[in-house]
């Protein structure tokens, strides 16, 4: 029994001195600020305990984003040996080239049923209808008349949707067909996909450069010949058609390279990455408010751009937003 209560005080008095211990660790971890707020602000004691911190001044400036994204030579346009007023499209996907071949001859059928067939019926049934009012006609050839005008107009409206579908299958792909059809030949065309979310920052006509694995180094300036009227169901994204001379021939079909663009994104209130953190979902900085007093703010971010972050709310001009020491003033502000 005796020894039992020795035990039990002997465990009681190094619990009370590991507490003591703990207590005075505390203590001189805190001597040289105090949290408030409930971690939103930070106190220091003096000056000299926060001259770790450093800080930049909040200013309005015009950011340019660079914008990559991986392509192919998809199309080229070649001179045609048969005609030499037709060029010869040549595709890298299989299913293009059966959907554009599809296409045209859709396209000549159109011609030869609206241009000949009809036109043909038409008078055929005028013929009838004269000859019947002289009597020499019956009842039943003025009906086949009738019949084989409806006929070619029946083949007349399949063939306009045919020719639809093709157009649609294309488009799906980032051509579209009247663009095809005045191609110049030593034309080739470069197929990038873009997320939706980047597709308001380009746009038809903006001028880009494209660089090829084969050919390191060698940039050729493009501009942006045309964006589908398509966004991919599953992944989001968008096809641009890009357009560059290849009159040398030096790009061939299936080609790998990257897309580059030059982004404005206005003028943007920014602040360097390092003065980012991110807790449960939501992000931070830190605001210095007097030399011994930083305040955390909860901030909304818009996209980086190299080493800035870009802000769309939560600071205003003037702030000193710390960017080094920001590690420490999280540890304080959140107990960890």
């Amino acid at each position: 029994m005796k020894y039992f209560i020795l035990t039990v005080l002997i465990t009681s008095i190094g619990f009370f001195s590991c507490e003591k211990k703990q207590d005075t660790e505390n203590a001189s971890a805190n001597k040289f600020s105090t949290v408030l707020d409930g971690g939103k602000k930070i106190q220091f004691t003096s000056e000299k305990s926060a001259d770790a911190f450093l800080t930049e001044e909040i200013q309005r400036s015009n950011i340019i984003a660079a914008l990559t994204f991986p392509a192919k030579v998809a199309a080229t346009v070649i001179h045609s040996d048969q005609d030499g007023s037709s060029n010869i499209i040549l595709f890298e996907d299989p299913a293009l080239a059966g959907n554009y071949t599809t296409l045209i001859q859709h396209n000549i059928n159109i011609n030869q049923i609206k241009n000949v067939n009809i036109v043909q019926k038409k008078i055929e049934l005028e013929r009838v209808k004269d000859l019947q009012a002289h009597g020499v006609a019956t009842g039943k050839d003025l009906l086949e008349a009738k019949t084989n005008l409806s006929m070619e107009e029946a083949n007349l409206a399949n063939e306009r949707a045919a020719l639809l579908e093709s157009e649609s299958k294309l488009n799906g792909g980032g051509f579209q067909p009247d663009v095809l059809r005045k191609s110049k030949a030593g034309t080739a065309y470069i197929i990038c996909e873009v997320p939706e979310s980047q597709m308001s920052k380009i746009k038809k006509g903006d001028n880009c450069f494209v660089e090829f694995t084969s050919m390191a180094g060698t940039k050729f300036q493009a501009k942006i010949d045309g964006i589908a009227d398509i966004i991919d169901n599953v992944t989001r994204m968008i096809k641009v058609r890009i357009n560059i001379d290849n009159s040398e021939s030096t790009l061939k079909l299936g080609m790998y390279g990257m897309v580059y663009f030059q982004v404005n994104e206005g003028d943007n209130i920014s602040v360097s990455s390092s003065a980012l953190i991110t807790v449960q979902g939501k992000n931070y900085v830190f605001i210095k408010r007097s030399p011994v007093l930083y305040e955390r703010i909860e901030v909304t971010v818009g996209p980086q751009i190299k080493d800035r972050v870009i802000i769309y709310d939560g600071l205003k001009i003037g702030d000193q937003v710390v960017t080094k020491g920001i590690i420490q003033l999280k540890g304080l502000s959140f107990g960890y």
